[in-house]
């Protein structure tokens, strides 16, 4: 029997009911509302400018629509219309589950709220996660993919979960070098992903603002750091909130791919240019991926997955390096998702040592 954790993955989802919010754009400075509707099964993510004319204001939520990595991801269209600061609620909707929805904006940015996808969080699950009763497909990795920009990197290896490891290393006292690991499920991402905020420093402020970025940022949807500490009163919400919001921005950017990825994402340094282009690396190379029903996957109805691809997930850990693994979270969910896919492979315990 499948864990708990991960049955969400059987079928598509949307919301129950409507929500909106009204917060600030974080680099526009501006009065933003944004209006989340449900929507039908194999819709995808979709959002709408209300400031643009009727026929050139839609934005598909895809890796190849990806027009601007700068702090922030940002959508463009067909008419070279763009839509700046999506992974935050990209990254609420992957964690949640959410396949299908309809965002309504008003502006060229969507809200920052906090600063994290807490607040996305509490009001979809206020609002009620709807499942559709249509299957839902899943990506799964079969052979590594990497790439590499100067000292940061990222990869994606064939794994039994969706899987994130994600490591970060600033000289700045309260950031220092920090690791994360973990298996991404609602419950894991609710608790342990979603209140992580967005982060800067106080020596980049004037200079950022200068060329029109961070105009509405403040403490009050981001963590200052000054001097190499944190200057917010109420200080952290995790020891480790850095590394924590790189893993919410990494699940925003991956959730561009057509369905959600079954591997082990692994990054060092990562930014939304790196993960973008790791996708398009990804997705480009078809013999790295398969697409394929959940359903089928998770019952034992494919005999197509090479297991000795699928097995490299694991043998692959130890020898590219990464964050300590005494300072990961462990994935306390992980054998009975594994014992599913490794019968689903054929794979005996003797493969998987």
């Amino acid at each position: 029997m499948i864990n708990q954790d991960f049955q969400h993955l059987r079928e598509q989802h949307t919301i129950a009911s409507p929500i909106a919010f009204v917060g600030i754009g974080l680099h526009s400075g501006r009065r933003v509302i944004l209006r989340i509707l449900p929507a039908k099964a194999d819709t995808g993510i979709s959002f709408t400018r209300r400031d643009l004319p009727e026929g050139e204001n839609r934005f598909v939520a895809l890796w190849n629509r990806v027009d601007g990595t700068e702090l922030c991801t940002t959508l463009s269209n067909r008419h070279g219309h763009r839509l700046a600061t999506v992974e935050h609620l990209l990254s609420a909707f992957s964690g949640l589950g959410i396949d299908n929805a309809a965002v309504v904006v008003d502006g060229p940015e969507v809200p920052v709220v906090d600063g994290s996808a807490m607040p996305f969080v509490s009001a979809l699950i206020n609002a009620g996660i709807q499942p559709l009763g249509v299957a839902r497909d899943l990506l799964v990795v079969r052979r590594p993919v990497r790439i590499q920009h100067g000292e940061s990197w990222a990869e994606l290896l064939p794994d039994h979960t969706p899987r994130i490891t994600v490591s970060i290393d600033f000289h700045q006292q309260d950031i220092g070098l920090q690791c994360l690991s973990m298996c991404i499920s609602p419950n894991s991402y609710a608790r342990e992903i979603a209140a992580a905020r967005t982060f800067g420093f106080a020596e980049n402020v004037w200079q950022l603002r200068r060329r029109g970025l961070a105009l509405g940022g403040s403490v009050k949807n981001a963590i200052l750091l000054e001097n190499g500490r944190v200057a917010n009163l109420e200080g952290l919400r995790f020891p480790d909130e850095f590394v924590r919001h790189k893993a919410l921005d990494a699940i925003g950017d991956l959730a561009l791919a057509p369905a959600p990825i079954i591997g082990h994402y692994r990054a060092n340094r990562p930014g939304h240019r790196l993960n973008n282009d790791l996708l398009r690396l990804l997705m480009n190379d078809e013999r790295s991926w398969q697409r394929v029903a959940a359903a089928d996957l998770l019952d034992g109805r494919i005999n197509g997955l090479d297991r000795s691809i699928m097995g490299m997930g694991l043998q692959l850990e130890d020898a590219t390096d990464g964050p300590d693994p005494s300072q990961a979270i462990s994935c306390e969910k992980a054998p009975a998702w594994r014992e599913v896919l490794d019968r689903v492979l054929g794979r005996t315990g003797d493969d998987t040592q």
